[in-house]
């Protein structure tokens, strides 16, 4: 009774602890749906991450949003001049004197590096005044020495902003000085961003936390430190962030604060959009919302996503039927190994499949590689990856099979058909015309040989 019982108690300990081991499910039978990471609501008019080497969105607040974009305009000046540096038209070593054209109109209480009509300073350190320090005049120095007038200059600003598919932007001045008409949005400013950065020079000097500018005709030695307080705690203390490279800052009253950025960590690297955030108080001591909010996005980046490898090329795919041969059909196979910036919370196995046939089926001979469709991997609506789907074998026509689909084919022809029933009524016209002359020679041939034999009046023998 004792042994009975014990292995009774066994029994239901072993089945409480199987079920332990068995994954919970939802109400419904199914397992648990992933978890995503929680809309991180950044605090800013306008707010963007992108991953720099796929172009994944991973955030977007009001992306399309016209705003202003106060110094982040600067941007666009440095493209346009490394445009020109690359096209021989300047040189980084090239001085440039300062006219009084570039140097009016500009506010005095804007950021300045000080330079002085008259002065003449070589192109790479008129760039790092313009991207360290921010100064003013050195985006209308330069502008002048690009396209003959900062008229010209704003011209070719706009213009290359189309080229770019910026839809959202017009610029005013290559300094970003306020102007009601002066505007772009985060989405554009990553499209100017990522431009530039194919120069390595403009992050070289986007980069840098402070420089010595060499003495001048006017000027002696001067350092410039950096407005971009990710990179430096020269200016204020509390925002650096070891993540971040550069790129560029920009506030005005009607601006608010703005901030372009990048960061890497590890394999990722983004790309990071800010307009229109605030200077708030916060435990006492002011917040600049616009570096704050930016490491707080690079956070929600780093801490959620990562490359995952979502498609195994060598894996069969489907079946796709084929006609014309003794095979009925075709495997296909992904045209390559994808791997894709997910949510770390997603998986392979939580992709949608959607699969795309080019036709429903395809006559051989089909070569082994040849397109035949493609996938879509998504989940909730938000797609992922796509890719050609290829044939992973050959397989042969059959002669007489393609002997037969060519046969139809030509017999289908609307020409063929048109010359067929004109042979045929040629030939019922013939066999009518046949019959008809053969039945009169039989009726006239057999009335005169009749009349032969009774009308002869020979002897006979």
């Amino acid at each position: 009774m004792k042994t009975k019982r014990f292995f009774s108690v066994f029994l239901l300990v072993a089945l409480v602890m199987s079920l332990w081991a068995v994954p919970f499910a939802s109400a419904d039978g199914a397992e648990s749906a992933p978890v995503l990471p929680e809309d991180p609501n950044i605090l800013a008019k306008a707010a963007l991450l992108v991953d720099y080497n796929t172009g994944e969105v991973i955030y977007a607040k009001n992306e399309h949003e016209e705003l202003y974009p106060a110094s982040l305009t600067k941007i666009m000046t440095a493209l346009l001049t490394l445009e020109a540096i690359d096209a021989g038209k300047l040189t980084m070593d090239q001085p440039l004197t300062a006219t009084a054209t570039a140097l009016e109109g500009l506010s005095s209480d804007g950021s300045s590096a000080g330079i002085k009509v008259g002065e003449t300073m070589p192109v790479r350190d008129l760039l790092y005044c313009m991207l360290v320090v921010s100064a003013n005049e050195a985006c209308d120095i330069l502008a002048e020495a690009v396209s003959g007038s900062v008229s010209a200059f704003v011209s070719a600003m706009n213009e290359k902003a189309k080229a770019l598919g910026c839809e959202n932007t017009h610029f005013v001045n290559p300094n970003g000085l306020h102007d009601p008409q002066h505007y772009t949005s985060a989405w554009d400013m990553y499209l100017i961003t990522r431009a530039a950065m194919e120069y390595p020079d403009f992050m070289t000097i986007c980069n840098t936390a402070s420089t010595t500018i060499a003495a001048t005709n006017l000027s002696k030695e001067r350092t410039l430190y950096t407005t971009n307080n990710l990179l430096s705690n020269w200016r204020v203390i509390g925002y650096r962030d070891t993540r971040a490279q550069g790129i560029k800052t920009g506030s005005t009253n009607a601006a608010g604060h703005c901030l372009v950025s990048s960061a890497m960590q590890g394999s990722l690297h983004f790309i990071s959009v800010i307009l229109g955030a605030e200077r708030v108080e916060e435990n006492g001591r002011g917040n600049i919302r616009s570096f704050s909010e930016t490491s707080r996005m690079f956070d929600y980046g780093f801490d959620n996503f990562a490359y995952k490898t979502i498609i195994d090329p060598a894996e069969p795919v489907q079946e796709v039927p084929v006609t014309l041969s003794k095979l009925d059909h075709v495997t296909v196979q992904p045209a390559k190994e994808l791997e894709v910036l997910m949510p770390k919370g997603l998986n392979e196995a939580d992709l949608e499949r959607t699969i795309t046939l080019n036709q429903e089926s395809v006559e051989a001979p089909v070569a082994a590689g040849d397109v035949l469709g493609s996938m879509e991997l998504s989940y909730n609506g938000k797609v992922y990856a796509t890719v050609d789907l290829l044939a992973m074998h050959d397989v042969e026509a059959d002669r007489l099979l393609t002997f037969w689909r060519d046969a139809k084919a030509f017999f289908a022809k609307t020409s063929v058909r048109v010359v067929l029933i004109v042979l045929l009524v040629l030939l019922v016209a013939f066999l009518v015309w046949k019959l008809l002359l053969s039945r009169r020679r039989y009726r006239y041939g057999r009335s005169v040989g009749y009349s032969r034999s009774r009308s002869y009046r020979g002897r006979r023998r």
